[in-house]
């Protein structure tokens, strides 16, 4: 019977088309049904991939003084509405061994001139003659409520391969991890830097995993605490890293890491509710790239590494979460020999989350019972947690 399950029910890795360039180390935003693909190593180039119609559009390009030697970008939040077709984007970090890059964005699809919105001709003119006059699609400095320019980053401060996200009670803190164990707070609000504080690792951290613990927000939500929780993984460190907004204090507490990813680093990272999912990345103790995939639990703080792998070695790639949660895309990186690549992957958030069952699994696991057991039944709430631990279990 099992084995049955695991035939229907298997998941799958797909290559879908290939990037309109080779990209390493390059940032992605979820907007819609786009993903938006911001610059890579030494690329300046941002596209946007539509996930339905599978194809790409250049969205526009870094200024042309900026030679991208790792960066961050990061949606601002606060400033945006679910339902919106704009977004704003923030760009940050090195540009250059020496120069550093703060740059923003404000967004709107490439691809609604293909949509069913009915603008006619003279409307459309008008409508990209308006993105234009509004810096809409295009990188320009970040600014204050004066318009003087603003940059993200300490004097002497290294950025290459940090880390960062928004968090806390207003969607107006930037944290940002970076080398070689610093963490620090931005308020994007008063454009200023509000905490800077040490990591307590021996580690240099670098091109590392650091998200939001998804169930430390909903807590907010219900307590209207100011605590916001982190989690950050580098070689053989592991922290929840927790900030105490009213006394702008943090704390850390330490997190296991298997042995399996304890030596890597640069992989491609994704959280899925309670879950991160870690994509390839570079192993020290081997010197080369891996195709492994290892999954955190973070409510039960257990590893786990599957037998399933990528269908190729990668390091430096990004992940993210379809719009819907259902799909990971896996994009760009270099291979096993450290050749950067236009490699673009999907695959099923349920092949490496079995909780995740679509309603044509659920339908196929009663239709089994009914004919095994051969009885009659209805529908009663009760049944999707017996699938989902029956499916768990398998």
């Amino acid at each position: 019977m099992k084995e049955y399950f695991k035939r229907k029910l298997k998941g799958e890795i797909y290559f879908l088309k290939a990037l309109p360039t080779p990209l390493y180390l390059s940032q992605c935003v979820l907007h819609k049904h786009e993903l938006l693909i911001c610059g890579g190593w030494d690329k300046r180039a941002c596209y946007s991939y539509h996930t339905i119609k599978n194809e790409y559009k250049l969205i526009c390009e870094y200024p042309s003084d900026i030679t991208l030697m790792g960066l961050c970008v990061v949606e601002l939040v606060g400033n945006n509405n679910k339902d919106s077709n704009e977004i704003t984007l923030l760009s940050f970090g090195e540009s250059s061994l020496i120069k550093k890059h703060t740059l923003m964005m404000k967004y709107v699809s490439v691809w609604s001139n293909n949509n069913s919105n009915n603008i006619n001709g003279n409307e459309m003119n008008k409508s990209k003659e308006s993105k234009k006059l509004n810096n809409y699609n295009e990188w320009v400095p970040f600014t204050d409520n004066h318009n003087h320019p603003i940059y993200i980053g300490r004097s002497g401060g290294y950025y290459q391969g940090m880390r960062a996200v928004i968090g806390g009670s207003n969607n107006n803190l930037l944290f940002i991890t970076y080398w070689k164990n610093n963490i620090s707070v931005f308020d994007l609000n008063t454009f200023q830097f509000i905490k800077h504080d040490t990591l307590p690792t021996k580690n240099e951290i670098s091109f590392h995993c650091f998200v939001l613990n998804s169930e430390n927000e909903q807590e907010m939500v219900k307590t209207n605490k100011k605590n916001c929780e982190m989690l950050l993984f580098c070689f053989n460190t592991g922290l929840l890293i927790e900030y105490d907004e009213d006394n702008n204090t943090f704390q850390f507490h330490q997190l296991p890491v298997c042995n399996a990813i304890a030596s890597s680093f640069a992989y491609a990272y994704v959280r899925v509710n309670d879950i991160i999912l870690f994509f390839g990345g570079w192993n020290n103790n081997e010197g080369a790239s891996s195709k492994s995939v290892h999954k955190y639990s973070i409510r039960e703080n257990k590893w786990m590494t599957f037998e399933n792998t990528l269908l190729k070695q990668l390091c430096g790639s990004v992940a993210i979460l379809s719009e819907d949660c259902t799909y990971i895309h896996i994009i760009g990186g270099k291979d096993d020999k450290e050749t950067t690549v236009s490699t673009h992957m999907k695959t099923k958030v349920r092949l490496w989350d079995p909780l995740q069952l679509s309603k044509n699994e659920i339908k196929c696991i009663i239709q089994y019972w009914i004919r095994v057991l051969k009885i009659k039944l209805g529908w009663i709430d009760d049944f999707d947690q017996i699938i989902f631990k029956f499916k768990s279990n398998m």
